[in-house]
C-alpha cells in the first residue's frame, strides 16, 4: 500500500558531500594528467574514452547519493511507513532477543541494492528508547543471519500509542559505514531521516506480532511512500481506559 507524496524535488544527500567533492577532483586531476601526457593523434581516442569513463562514474556516485524530499501526509499514527527503498526479502514471525528478550515479534526485511535511494526515514512519529551500534562482518545483506553477523545498529522506537518497535539497519558486502542521525530519548519523526547506508545494504522493522501487514515478500518499497503494517490498538489508550 503506497500513500501519495508532495514535494518531489530531487537533491543531493549531505553523506555525499565529501565523497563526490573528492571524487570531482580526483577525476578531474586524472584527466588532466592524461591531456598532458597523451597527445598524439591516437592518443585523442584515450583521451576522450578516459573523459567518458569519468563522466559515467561520477554520474553513478551522484545517483546514487540522491534524496529525494518526501511528505508522508495521512493521519493515523497506527500506520508503519517504510523506512527504505528496496524489495521486501523478509515476513515472518521472530524471537527477539536483543532489548525484548525473546519476544515474538513480526519482521519485515527491506534489501537495498546499490540502485536504490539509501537514506533511511523513520517508520512512526514516537521517541527514541534504546540506540546501539554493532562491529561485524560485512556479507550479502540479503541472507538472513545477516540480521545479527553483519556490523549493525539497532534503534527502538515507542510510538505515539505506547508500542515499541525495532528498526536495524544493518550493513551489506559493499557498504562499509552506517550513520545514524537517532539518538537516545530524542524525537522520531516520519518525513525525517533516521540515518544513510553507503552502498548495498539491508533495513530490518520488528513489530508487535498483531500488526496489520500491508506488504508481501518480494514486494518493492518506497522509503516514507510505501505503508508496510498498521499496529494494533494504542496501548496508551487501552491502558487509560
Amino acid at each position: 500500500m503506497e500513500i501519495k507524496t508532495r514535494n518531489r524535488r530531487l537533491r543531493v544527500h549531505k553523506e555525499g558531500y565529501t565523497i563526490l567533492s573528492g571524487l570531482f577532483l580526483l577525476l578531474g586531476l586524472l584527466n588532466l594528467t592524461c591531456w598532458l601526457l597523451l597527445t598524439a593523434g591516437s592518443a585523442q581516442q584515450i583521451l576522450l574514452l578516459n573523459l567518458l569513463l569519468s563522466v559515467i562514474i561520477f554520474l553513478f556516485f551522484l545517483y546514487f547519493f540522491r534524496d529525494p524530499m518526501r511528505q508522508f501526509e495521512i493521519e493515523d499514527d497506527r500506520l508503519v511507513v517504510a523506512p527504505a527503498d528496496g524489495r521486501v526479502v523478509a515476513l515472518e514471525p521472530t524471537e527477539v532477543y536483543e532489548y525484548f528478550e525473546g519476544k515474538k515479534m513480526m519482521q519485515v526485511s527491506i534489501f537495498m541494492s546499490v540502485f536504490n535511494v539509501h537514506a533511511n526515514w523513520y517508520p512512526v512519529d514516537g521517541t527514541v528508547k534504546y540506540l546501539k551500534h554493532y562491529d561485524g562482518s560485512h556479507r550479502a545483506a540479503f541472507l538472513p543471519k545477516s540480521s545479527l553477523e553483519n556490523e549493525h545498529s539497532t534503534i527502538i522506537i515507542e510510538s505515539v500509542g505506547g508500542h515499541r518497535l525495532m528498526m536495524r539497519q544493518i550493513a551489506g558486502a559493499l557498504a562499509r559505514r552506517i550513520v545514524t542521525y537517532a539518538k537516545p530519548e530524542g524525537a522520531a519523526r516520519v518525513n525525517h531521516h533516521c540515518g544513510f547506508i553507503k552502498f548495498g545494504s539491508r533495513v530490518d522493522i520488528f513489530l508487535p506480532v498483531d500488526s496489520e501487514i500491508f506488504v508481501d515478500l518480494n514486494e518493492h518499497t518506497r522509503g516514507n511512500q510505501t505503508i508496510l503494517a498498521r499496529l494494533p490498538k494504542n496501548l496508551l489508550r487501552t491502558n487509560s481506559e
